[in-house]
């Protein structure tokens, strides 16, 4: 494992070599493990992909056990938005050592976040020039949001409780508002009475949006 991928894998479902690279970003205080169990699902859609939730570089600040990507301490809008740049930064040459080593690109590269690792996984996918395929954001927020979409930039699919009161749902919509602006494809759906959780109805939709931009499904 490229060193800062460290975390569970699976796949891929073919039983191949990979064809697809899609990271599972947890959120604070969890660890990579609260996410793979996305991925034998998400592995009938994209049976050709590699599934990799990589552990947070830090270990969490606000609680005596889990890791972070960057510190909430102290939540002034600046410091979040420095420590999600610095979170993504540090991602980028992992992430490349590992692309080279399955013989990949970024645009064979898909993201998938929850609340904080929404919003890493925002920015690493939406501010790199080479981009990605997709970054899928749930429960999460848009701290740097980039200027103007390039060609080819990736699609994103939102999802967000509305009855979430971790990260309100103000975080996906002001995010969805920013994107579009800046000429993103947004796909975003809000989950009536749901909380800080990812649903059923979720994680197809996020099945959905990695066969669509990997596989080309309709």
């Amino acid at each position: 494992m490229a060193e800062g991928l460290e975390g569970p894998h699976w796949g891929p479902a073919s039983g191949g070599r990979p064809r697809h690279l899609v990271l599972l970003l947890h959120g604070l205080g969890a660890d990579g493990f609260d996410l793979i169990d996305l991925a034998p699902g998400w592995g009938k859609a994209v049976p050709d992909a590699l599934f990799i939730a990589p552990h947070g570089p830090e270990p969490c600040d606000l609680a005596p056990y889990g890791r972070q990507w960057f510190s909430l301490q102290d939540r002034r809008p600046a410091l979040m938005r420095a420590g999600v740049e610095a979170a993504a930064e540090s991602l980028t040459p992992a992430v490349a050592a590992k692309l080279r080593e399955l013989g990949l690109t970024r645009r064979d590269l898909a993201l998938a976040g929850f609340s904080q690792g929404a919003m890493t996984a925002l920015q690493f996918g939406l501010h790199a020039p080479d981009g990605c395929a997709a970054v899928i954001a749930y429960s999460g927020a848009l701290l740097s949001p980039p200027a103007l979409a390039r060609p080819g930039a990736a699609p994103v699919l939102l999802v967000h409780g509305a009855a979430d009161d971790v990260v309100p749902e103000a975080g996906s919509r002001q995010a969805e508002a920013s994107l579009r602006q800046a000429g993103f494809s947004v796909e975003a759906v809000y989950r009536p009475g749901l909380g800080h959780a990812i649903d059923e109805v979720g994680i197809s939709l996020g099945a959905l949006a990695l066969q669509r931009a990997l596989c080309g499904g309709a």
